[in-house]
Parts: structure tokens; C-alpha cells; sequence
């Protein structure tokens, strides 16, 4: 399936104005509905027509005139950070619930020929089952990841009822260009290089052993272009986005250098591996991102 016009929710943060970049090099006609609260407008790429949208409380006839002629909707928009979820649920459930719905009734009433979901592996929760695939039991941990695998059944549904075709990726630990220190993706790489920058130890939560499945942007970014293009229809379907590899959060610690401090408890599962064979077989999906790699070069360009 091609696609000439796009629309991507959430195109001014982390991952969506990657993936707006990316369209954009392809010639696709993108429409970029973010509200700022956590993207930064100088994220968002020149050729693409931004419009300052809530999608959670915007009402359906705009949000239909935003998104009309559209081939596919890219729906990243989100609030994505687990602890503040806890602490203050109901924006988050606005947003990640609420906001979903509105895109996917939007969706369909102007026929967009599909929604490529940004879900979590959050779904999971602690799971003993590693490598982690599509099949196993979810158990989210906290609000955030409850809204983001109701997001997911949200998608399924509207495919079934409505007819409309729908696939959710479950990204793992996302890094890359355009980080944020803020906001949805307050990544530990980021905060570690800042603390080192700072001359300060790195404040590591709990005991630093739990294990994270790092995803390189560029490799997610690419997934979600396979996913949109796949010329079957995905009817809900649900993939894995990670590296298929995990690193402690000690291990990422010592990547980067510096006297290591351990703090918060908080929590959060002790290990996040994917099975990544069901986007390999079926996307044609094949990851080429490798931390250690990218964390020398990242080291370099910050001068620590």
C-alpha cells in the first residue's frame, strides 16, 4: 500500500518529527497535529503543515477537517511518562485514551485507508516469559500503561466494527537524535549525559540490574513506514518494535563513564526483552541499531 498524504499525531517530539523527516524525504504530504505540551516546534520539519491541536478535547468536525484526504494516520500523540501517570492519572487517561478514540473515529469517518498505532511494551508489565512475544499475557504496572494497551483494543475493535484497518507497534525503550530531557520520552541516556556534562554522578533508580531492550529511532521510524505500506490488511494486528538484545541500566551507566548514585524506588519491571520474529516475518523488519555503537558517537558529539 502507498500513501500520498499522511497525518502524524505527536510530530513534534522524539520519535514523531523522526518519522515526519523521514516521510518528508519520501514526498509524502504530511499534516502534523501537536499541541506542544512535550514536542518542540523547532522539531517539526519545514515542508510540513503543522496545526496546534489537543486531540483529546478538540472537537470531531475539526479534528475530521484536519485529517481529511489523508491516507494514513501515524497516531504517536501521547503522555508517555510512567511515574507522573501514577501520581496524576486522569490527563494521561485523557489523552491516551480519550485522544485515541477521537483520532480513530476521525480516521474513519474520512476514510483513511490505515492507523499506525505508537503502543508500548509498558502492556507487559513484569513478565517471566523473555524473550517477550505478542502472545503473552499483559500486566501493566501503571495508568500509562494500562491507557496504552486500551489504545491498542481500541484499534482492534475499530478494525473489526468499523472496518477500519489498524496495526499497533509496542516500541521498547526508544533512543536517538532529538532525545528529550522533558517531557514524553525522559530517557536515562539523556539524563545521564546531563548529569555528566554537570559533573555529577549518575542517579541510577533501584538497584541498577534491571535490563531494558534499547531500540535505535531509525529503526522504529522504518517499522512504522513497513507497517504502513504492508499491502495486507493488518486488521488490528499487534508487533514488537525492539533490538531483540537488552542492556542493565549499570551496564548503560558504564557505557557512558562516570560515578554511578543510586536512589528512587520506584516501580517498574526488572526486564524488557522482545521477541522481535513476528515483525521480521510478516513487516520485512530488520533493526540495525547497536547501542554501544551509537553511545561512542553520541559521547562525541557532546565532548564527554
Amino acid at each position: 500500500m502507498m500513501f500520498k498524504k499522511a497525518v502524524v499525531t505527536g510530530g513534534a517530539g522524539f520519535i514523531g518529527s523522526n518519522l515526519v523527516d523521514k516521510l518528508i524525504d519520501m514526498n509524502v504530504e504530511v499534516i502534523v497535529l501537536d499541541d506542544l505540551s512535550t514536542g518542540k516546534k523547532e522539531n517539526i520539519n519545514s515542508k510540513a503543515k503543522f496545526i496546534n491541536c489537543d486531540i483529546s478535547i478538540v472537537p470531531q468536525s475539526l479534528l475530521t477537517s484536519y485529517i481529511e484526504g489523508a491516507d494514513v494516520v501515524f497516531h504517536l500523540a501521547a503522555l508517555a511518562r510512567v511515574q507522573p501517570s501514577i501520581e496524576d492519572p486522569l490527563p494521561y487517561n485523557s489523552v491516551n485514551i480519550t485522544g485515541t478514540l477521537n483520532i480513530l473515529l476521525a480516521a474513519h469517518k474520512t476514510g483513511v485507508k490505515r492507523v499506525v498505532y505508537s503502543a508500548s511494551s509498558s502492556a507487559y508489565g513484569e513478565t517471566e516469559i523473555l524473550p517477550t512475544p505478542e502472545t503473552a499475557p499483559t500486566n501493566p504496572l501503571s495508568p500509562y500503561g494500562l491507557q496504552k494497551y486500551v489504545g491498542e483494543q481500541y484499534c482492534k475493535m475499530f478494525s473489526e466494527v468499523y472496518g477500519l484497518d489498524t496495526v499497533s507497534l509496542r516500541y521498547f525503550n526508544v533512543y536517538g537524535e532529538r532525545m528529550s530531557l522533558e517531557g514524553a520520552y525522559k530517557l536515562a541516556i539523556p539524563i545521564f549525559a546531563n548529569q555528566m556534562l554537570e559533573g555529577k554522578p549518575l542517579t541510577i533508580n533501584n538497584d541498577g540490574e534491571q535490563r531494558r531492550d534499547f531500540t535505535y529511532v531509525g529503526d522504529v521510524i522504518n517499522a512504522n513506514i513497513l507497517a504502513a505500506t504492508n499491502p495486507e490488511n493488518l486488521e488490528g494486528a499487534v508487533f514488537n518494535v525492539g533490538n531483540g538484545d537488552n542492556y542493565s541500566v549499570n551496564e548503560l551507566a558504564d557505557m557512558l563513564g562516570g560515578k554511578k548514585s543510586y536512589g528512587n524506588k520506584v516501580i517498574e519491571p526488572f526486564e524488557t526483552l522482545a521477541d522481535n520474529s513476528k515483525a521480521k516475518e510478516v513487516l520485512n523488519w530488520n533493526p540495525k541499531g547497536n547501542l554501544p555503537t551509537w553511545i561512542k558517537k553520541y559521547k562525541k558529539e557532546l565532548g564527554i
